[in-house]
């Protein structure tokens, strides 16, 4: 099998091109944003993470069991209560206190009442002696330490809950013991029918109270007038003009009573003509006034009115102003008008007629009165004063008689009040398998629920505070790179055999995915013929040197003549990694100091030349811009078919930005799990905006233990059989091999 096909786990077909490495994303360029994460990319975060959510659900899980099963039994009972929404009428007359539930807030009332302290108390003070003891001995030790009071105990497990659409009121009550659970529920009810009746019997006796001490006073009163009256008619010798008396005051009476009615009506027919002459004074419409708006022709016109100008308005969608029915219509409305206006005047001068007649009535009258009481004045002198005594003693009497029947129908509602609510149904003991907490299924529901989310929500918060580079999407939708071959995590050795890991078959694997990535730049577009590569990466320890030395000995194994060029003036790594010296280098040709051919690593190994730097510079930069640099990288372009350039980090210095002009194309290096995403991004921004080429990102140093989580497609177990690992005869014959080709 030709080299050029092998293919390795963890890197993408060579067809496919630009096409990015990461399962499901496409490459994108800097900047795109469009990007979002998919429903596996989520899937991802929680495989990698699953032992987080699994270890904050055992832990909420048990927490909830062990909640659940140590807590004590509550046993609830429940009595209900019907509030009536009237008392029975044993007596037609009106109670003292309205007891009627009109409407919900008077239910609402009396379940408050139900719910208030004031009951709590009176229950709390029924439970004494060892009843008390029973009752108290689950809640010794209070919520902070200090000891809960009975008070605090019935107030915290008493449920009152009016059921919906009835006037019955349901009572609760929890205990550790069902016995003590159903006598506390039906004492709340009891306390409260006894309580309702209290006050309706305490009301009601205050009520009598008041009407006997009222009644008292009224009696000394009438006896007081009684004798005034008795005294007076001695004094003015009035026994023997009774029957005259009479007679004289019955006619005085109808005389009397036709003053004031003749008075009343004047009253009457003066407002109403006032009335009418504010109005007229006013300008106002008289047939407002509603003396005069009942007259049947002024109704009548009002309506005719109204109608003619409904008609005209819905005429007028139809003709214009000027058209002969519309003046008719007009004419009409006007002589309506007009009619109305002649009915108004008639009326405010019938309504003058009247309190002039009125005024001539009461006139007459009071005429005649006069005259009746010049006649009857030396007996009226008397009689007047006596009949003023004597009307006030009968009201004060009948007074005094509705005060007496008043205080007797009380007296007698006081001693038939009933409660206005009864009990429905008493509360019972529950079963000892009918407790109501624990909730077990509640509890565990709650446990499995809340595990589940609480360990999925630590999972994507461990995954949103991890912003280091690890997955495609990371690399290809937020760094902004291709993704161009996948490097798997190397076991411990040292330097120089993890730089030459694909010709020493340490590592088979990683070795297999050198040679995707050498498929792979051969049968891109953009880097098949590209001659100066050069890598770099965002920090130090991203194995850019690593990728440097085993990509220029895979291109040196398929035959092309490679060269390794160490431009990391500040920090030479090239010359550790193949056991060399750094003597002479880079710095001294481009100051002149040595020539090209002075300073090449001949046939490091077969088809790799090396050129380190020969040193540290203190001024990498200006080197690196000198024009002896440019010629001898045009030179090394003569002589090689490939030439690999390592240069610094881009985030630490920008000695990459200055050689990459003189390349065709760059690799960047990312380390698996190590890099910032934001670190990343900046540098990959800078690396593109060179206008230069930039082939893709180079992931290294996969861990194998997770890489299930992001390139299961990549790596897995059933690819081991493809990692042939040759033995030691063979290695040798290849080495033979590759000499014998050489030398041809």
């Amino acid at each position: 099998m030709d080299s050029n096909s092998k293919q390795a786990p963890g890197t993408a077909p060579a067809e496919y091109g630009n096409a990015g490495y990461g399962y499901g994303y496409p490459a994108h360029g800097y900047g795109e944003s469009s990007a979002q994460r998919s429903l596996n990319d989520y899937l991802l975060i929680l495989r990698e993470r699953i032992w987080y959510v699994v270890v904050v659900f055992l832990v909420v899980f048990s927490s909830a069991l062990v909640y659940t099963f140590s807590q004590t039994k509550i046993y609830e009972s429940q009595a209900s209560v019907q509030v009536l929404r009237q008392d029975a009428r044993v007596m037609q007359s009106e109670s003292v206190v309205d007891s009627t539930v009109r409407s919900t807030e008077d239910l609402n009332t009396l379940v408050k009442v139900l719910e208030s302290s004031l009951i709590i108390k009176r229950v709390a003070d029924r439970i004494t002696g060892e009843e008390l003891r029973q009752f108290m001995a689950p809640y010794e030790k209070g919520r902070w330490g200090d000891p809960l009071t009975p008070l605090e105990v019935l107030g915290y497990n008493r449920t009152i809950t009016p059921l919906r659409l009835s006037l019955v009121v349901q009572v609760s009550y929890r205990h550790p013991d069902p016995v003590i659970a159903a006598k506390i529920a039906n004492m709340f009810v009891d306390e409260f029918l006894q309580w309702n009746a209290r006050v309706r019997i305490d009301e009601s006796m205050r009520a009598v109270e008041d009407l006997q001490i009222r009644a008292e006073q009224q009696r000394k009163r009438v006896e007081e007038q009684a004798n005034e009256l008795q005294s007076y008619r001695e004094k003015n010798d009035m026994v023997s003009l009774d029957q005259r008396k009479d007679i004289v005051t019955e006619t005085l009476k109808q005389l009397n009573m036709l003053a004031t009615q003749t008075q009343y009506q004047l009253k009457e027919a003066e407002t109403r003509w006032q009335q009418v002459q504010q109005r007229q004074q006013n300008k106002g419409d008289l047939a407002e006034l509603p003396f005069i708006a009942q007259n049947p022709i002024i109704s009548q016109l009002t309506q005719q009115i109204a109608a003619r100008k409904i008609e005209i308005a819905q005429m007028r969608e139809r003709y214009r102003d000027r058209h002969p029915v519309m003046i008719q219509a007009n004419n009409n409305l006007a002589q309506s008008e007009r009619e109305l206006e002649r009915a108004l005047a008639s009326a405010a001068s019938t309504i003058k007629a009247e309190y002039e007649s009125a005024l001539r009535n009461d006139q007459e009258a009071r005429k005649q009165l006069d005259e009746a009481s010049k006649d009857t004045l030396a007996l009226d002198r008397l009689a007047v004063q006596y009949q003023a005594k004597e009307r006030e003693f009968k009201i004060n009497e009948e007074i005094l008689a509705q005060l007496i029947a008043r205080m007797r129908e009380v007296n007698m509602q006081a001693t038939m009040e009933n409660s206005g609510a009864r009990k429905v149904d008493p509360a019972v003991p529950s079963a000892a398998n009918r407790y109501v907490e624990p909730r077990i299924a509640l509890n565990i529901g709650v446990g499995v629920v809340g595990g589940l989310g609480l360990g999925l929500a630590f999972a994507f918060f461990v995954a949103f505070i991890d912003d280091r580079v690890k997955s495609s999407f990371d690399i290809e939708s937020v760094v902004g790179l291709s993704l161009l071959g996948i490097i798997p995590q190397i076991k411990k050795m040292e330097q120089p055999d993890k730089a030459q890991i694909v010709v020493n078959n340490a590592d088979r694997q990683v070795a297999e995915a050198f040679l995707t990535l050498h498929s792979s730049l051969r049968l891109r577009d953009d880097s098949k013929d590209a001659k100066v590569i050069l890598t770099t990466s965002t920090i130090p320890g991203e194995g850019k040197s690593f990728t440097t030395t085993n990509l220029a000995l895979t291109y040196a194994a398929h035959g092309d003549r490679v060269c390794v060029v160490d431009c990391d003036l500040r920090k030479p790594n090239i010359h550790k990694s193949f056991r060399r010296e750094n003597l002479k280098g880079v710095i001294d040709v481009c100051s002149g100091a040595a020539t090209l051919d002075d300073v090449v690593m001949k046939e490091v190994h077969p088809n790799l030349d090396v050129i380190p730097t020969g040193g540290r510079a203190k001024n990498p930069t200006q080197i690196l811009n000198n024009k002896s640099f440019e010629i001898m990288i045009s030179d090394l372009r003569k002589r090689y078919d490939r030439v690999f350039i390592d240069t610094p980090p881009l985030a630490a210095v920008s000695d990459a930005l200055v050689v990459l002009p003189l390349v065709d194309g760059s690799i960047f290096t990312i380390f698996f799990n190590k890099v910032r995403r934001k670190a990343a991004q900046a540098a990959a921004r800078r690396l593109l905006e060179s206008n230069v080429t930039c082939y893709g990102a180079v992931l290294n140093g996969l861990n194998l233990a997770v890489s299930g989580y992001y390139y299961a497609q990549y790596y897995d177990k059933s690819y081991k059989d493809y990692y042939v690992v040759a033995s030691p005869e063979e290695e040798a014959q290849m080495k033979d091999n590759k000499g014998e080709k050489t030398a041809a």
